[in-house]
């Protein structure tokens, strides 16, 4: 959290037993179910098209939040990142009345540090079925992109993908329909994935500098 906040300019938010619910509250969330933060995606889609409207906003998430009941997590990912990547599919009405396809731009990929990123630290997540909370879950633009989980240094990083990760992704699975990144990290060393890898595939995370030792 400290490198996110003081080297990469991200905001820090520790959320557990603080957030406080609500459109107007800690993280605009009405309950621990949602994952999209939609209070900064939608300040994101009004600043970068032009032709945003509060009813077209609000069709922009619903078409990110919609999942085919049939589609496994890696289809859902990979039908989210594309969306991310390629912008949202939209239906605008022209001034003449006629209606033209036009794509919702998520982020600023021309300028990316005119984009919002947030961490969050200890977040509860609720499932269907189970209650969880979260080490740090980082967000551009309200999406939830980042998924870190720390463990002691006398823990083997290989714990938080057997005991903490393999869990979230079947307790509260919406949290990695838009995951670009996993990290695991026990202070000592750390792991870089991404969904879907095996533990044997993530990568050691090295310094900033290529003298430094890894993480």
């Amino acid at each position: 959290g400290n490198v996110l906040q003081d080297r990469l300019g991200w905001q820090v938010v520790y959320a557990y037993n603080t957030e406080v619910l609500g459109e107007t509250g800690t993280l605009g969330r009405k309950t621990y179910h949602e994952i999209l933060l939609t209070r900064y995606l939608r300040e994101a889609l009004f600043d970068l098209n032009d032709w945003m409207t509060d009813e077209l906003c609000t069709a922009a998430e619903k078409t990110l939040l919609t999942v085919a009941s049939s589609e496994t997590l890696m289809q859902i990912n990979e039908n989210k990142y594309n969306l991310l990547r390629d912008g949202i599919p939209m239906k605008v009405k022209r001034p003449d009345g006629m209606t033209e396809d036009r794509r919702a731009r998520v982020f600023n990929f021309d300028e990316p540090e005119k984009n919002h990123f947030l961490a969050v630290k200890e977040m509860k997540i609720h499932g269907t079925h189970y209650r969880r909370r979260t080490d740090i879950v980082g967000f551009v633009n309200g999406i939830p992109l980042l998924f870190v989980e720390l463990k002691k240094q006398n823990v083997d990083v290989a714990d938080a993908y057997n005991c903490n990760y393999t869990d979230y992704l079947d307790t509260i699975p919406q949290l990695f329909h838009f995951n670009a990144f996993l990290m695991l990290s026990n202070g000592l060393e750390a792991k870089v994935g991404t969904l879907g890898s095996k533990f044997e595939f993530f990568h050691e995370w090295k310094r900033l500098k290529e003298a430094d030792p890894g993480a």
